[in-house]
């Protein structure tokens, strides 16, 4: 029988204290003294419980008269951060990343022709005027890019799909020789693809905006699919 640590047994409870809203975020937790008076467990049980948490990005720990362990619930970039995990550990395909992107982004691209703000379509127009500059260098035009297809997830307001892209697009686009595949012809593709999408987005169409992201990310990893030679990715840290 395994029997569990007891620091697992003490995070495990915290943890769940933590995400149920007993101690909201901001908030320190007991200090390490009076959980040691609740629980009876050594100090060493008690500071290894709170480093779980605090890898995990449950709680930050700060040092000094005014320090202690202080909640913070997980955001998007903790999805963010997990997926990249994934992804580098187990050495995902390109065409995996690529099928994950056509399955995720239309639905990202028709929320946010729901719920976009005055602010998300300001974003997307930013970034698309620099896509459209043909002059930019080309680690401008990328940025822009990927700046771009972050902020249609963004404008769909929904955490999850958002850090899911966030990762998506990090490593689809370290993983792409773009120096090969991208000449003005794909620029202007891309800036014209942008706009319509946008502009579905702007109207409030999400069906529209959804079936305009599907033919976009289809013709993109089809085109990279044929230059690339290589299957494998590499992201760097």
């Amino acid at each position: 029988m395994s029997v569990p640590k007891a620091s697992d047994v003490l995070a495990n409870d915290l943890r769940e204290r933590i995400l149920r809203g007993d101690f909201p975020s901001g908030t320190a937790l007991p200090p390490e003294r009076e959980l040691v008076n609740q629980t009876k467990m050594s100090r060493t049980t008690v500071r290894e419980a709170l480093r779980i948490l605090e890898v995990q990005g449950l709680v930050t720990i700060k040092t000094g008269r005014a320090g202690g362990a202080f909640v913070q619930l997980p955001g998007g970039e903790s999805v963010a951060t997990s997926v990249s995990l994934l992804i580098r550990g187990q050495q995902l395909r390109l065409t995996a990343l690529l099928e994950t992107r056509e399955a995720i982004e239309p639905a990202c691209a028709g929320l946010a022709a729901k719920y976009r703000t005055d602010d998300d379509l300001a974003a997307l127009d930013a970034a698309n005027a620099k896509i459209a500059d043909l002059d930019s260098p080309l680690d401008e035009f990328l940025q822009a890019n990927v700046d771009w297809h972050l902020a249609v997830a963004i404008a769909s307001h929904n955490e999850l799909l958002t850090g899911f892209m966030s990762a998506l697009s990090e490593a689809i686009y370290s993983s792409t020789e773009n120096t090969a595949f991208v000449d003005d012809d794909v620029r202007k593709t891309t800036y014209r693809a942008h706009k319509s999408i946008t502009d579905a987005i702007r109207a409030g169409d999400p069906g529209a905006a959804s079936r305009r992201m599907t033919k976009h990310v289809h013709g993109y990893a089809e085109a990279v699919v044929q230059v690339e030679e290589r299957t494998e990715i590499t992201i760097g840290d």
